[in-house]
C-alpha cells in the first residue's frame, strides 16, 4: 500500500473513532444501580458501562450480635437509601435528568432488605418514567471483574471464562459464555465458604465478621500442623458441613486437656482452616479448568478479598499457565458498582422488567 493511501486510511480511522467518541458522549448510558441484599447500602453510577461513583453504607449495629440481624438490617437500609443514593448522583456529577434506567437487587438475599431497595428503585423508575432493571445479586459479584473507574487501564476476563464465586452465603463455580450466558456448574451442597469462616472463626471466639480475623492471623501461622478433612463430593460440588464438624470436636477435644489451647496456637489454628477451606475450592477449580480446557479464571465474590485465595490463584497461574482476574477489592464485597455496570449490559439488551417485579430471597440463575 502506497504512504499517501495508508495515510488517508489512518486518517478515515480517526475521523471515524472521533465520531464513535462523539456519539457516545451525546447518547451516553447513565445507570443508577442500588444494592440492598443484606448489610450493605449501596448506590452506584456508571456512564456507558464505565463506573463513576460506587457509595456504601456499612451496618455496624450488627456486630454487637455476632451477625446480621434481619430486622435491623431492614431499617437501616430504610435510613441510608436516600442520603446514598443523593451522594452517588452527586459523586458523578448528574442529576436525575441524565439517568436512563434503574438497576436493583432482586434477589437472593434477606427478603426485608431487598424490599427496601427494590421498592424505591421502582417508585424513582415510576416517577422519572424511565426503564427498571432487576439483578441476580451472584451474576452481579461476576460482572465484577469488568468493573473500571474512568481512565482506569484495566485488563478484563475473554469469554469463556471459569469464576469461582464465594461469599457468606455462596459458593458456586460459574461457565460464563458472556454478559448475559452464565451457567452454574458446581455450588456447595450444604455451607458456603464464607459461612465456614464465619463460624468456625466463632468457635475460636474471633470478632465478627470472623472471615478477615481468620485470614490475619493465618498469615502469622503454619497451614500444616493441624490437618482437618476436605470434602468429596461429586463432580464440581463443594461441601463444608463435615469440615466445621471436624473443626468443633478437635476443639473440645483439646480444650479439655488445655483450657488455653487456643489462644496458646491461634495463629496455627487460623491458618490450618484457611488452608483446607482454600485446599477444598482449588481441588474442584482445577479439575474444572482442566476438564473443561479453559485457562481464564476469574475470582468473585465477598470471600474473593481473603488473601490466602489471591495468593493460591497466583501460584497455580504459574503452574497451570492460567490468565487469572480478581477484581479489585471495591466491586469484592457487596456493592452497587456490579449491580449498575450488570444493568448497563441487561439494558444494551433491552432486557427491562415491569413495576409488578418483586424480591425474592433465593433467586436462581
Amino acid at each position: 500500500m502506497k504512504w499517501s493511501t495508508l495515510k488517508k486510511s489512518h486518517k478515515l480511522v480517526n475521523e471515524q473513532m472521533l465520531l464513535l467518541c462523539r456519539f457516545m458522549e451525546t447518547n451516553a448510558v447513565y445507570i443508577l444501580g442500588i444494592e440492598s441484599s443484606c448489610d450493605e447500602t449501596s448506590a452506584s453510577i456508571t456512564k456507558n458501562g464505565v463506573v463513576l461513583s460506587n457509595i456504601i453504607a456499612s451496618q455496624d449495629v450488627h456486630i454487637k450480635y455476632g451477625g446480621v440481624v434481619p430486622e435491623l438490617a431492614s431499617r437501616a437500609h430504610q435510613q441510608q437509601i436516600i442520603p446514598v443514593v443523593h451522594a452517588a448522583i452527586t459523586e458523578a456529577g448528574i442529576t436525575l435528568k441524565n439517568l436512563n434506567a434503574i438497576a436493583f437487587t432482586r434477589g437472593p438475599g434477606l427478603m426485608g432488605a431487598l424490599l427496601v431497595g427494590c421498592s424505591f428503585a421502582k417508585s424513582l423508575s415510576l416517577a422519572l418514567e424511565i426503564p427498571l432493571i432487576e439483578v441476580n445479586h451472584m451474576q452481579a459479584h461476576i460482572i465484577g471483574n469488568f468493573a473500571k473507574r474512568d481512565n482506569e487501564i484495566k485488563e478484563i476476563p475473554e469469554f469463556p471464562f471459569l469464576c469461582l464465586t464465594i461469599s457468606g452465603g455462596h459458593t458456586q463455580l460459574v461457565l460464563v459464555n458472556s454478559y448475559l450466558d452464565m451457567k452454574i456448574i458446581g455450588q456447595t451442597l450444604d455451607d458456603a465458604a464464607g459461612e465456614a469462616f464465619d463460624k468456625t472463626a466463632k468457635m475460636l471466639i474471633l470478632p465478627y465478621p470472623g472471615g478477615p480475623h481468620i485470614d490475619k492471623h493465618a498469615q502469622n501461622g503454619n497451614p500444616l500442623r493441624y490437618k482437618f478433612p476436605t470434602s468429596d463430593i461429586a463432580e464440581y460440588n463443594f461441601s463444608f458441613s463435615g469440615f466445621k464438624t471436624a473443626v468443633l470436636y478437635f476443639l473440645q477435644k483439646e480444650i479439655k486437656q488445655d483450657s488455653n489451647f487456643i489462644a496458646n496456637n491461634i495463629d496455627d489454628l487460623c491458618a490450618s482452616i484457611q488452608f483446607t477451606i482454600i485446599k477444598t475450592l482449588m481441588n474442584k477449580l482445577k479439575l474444572a479448568a482442566e476438564n473443561l480446557n479453559i485457562k481464564t479464571i476469574a475470582l468473585s465474590g465477598g470471600v474473593s478479598a481473603n488473601s490466602g485465595i489471591r495468593d493460591a490463584l497466583m501460584l497455580e497461574k504459574e503452574v497451570s499457565n492460567w490468565n487469572v482476574f480478581i477484581p479489585n477489592f471495591e466491586y469484592c464485597t457487596d456493592n452497587a458498582g456490579m449491580i449498575s455496570l450488570y444493568g448497563y449490559y441487561k439494558y444494551l439488551a433491552k432486557e427491562f422488567c415491569d413495576l409488578s417485579i418483586s424480591p425474592v430471597a433465593r433467586y436462581p440463575f
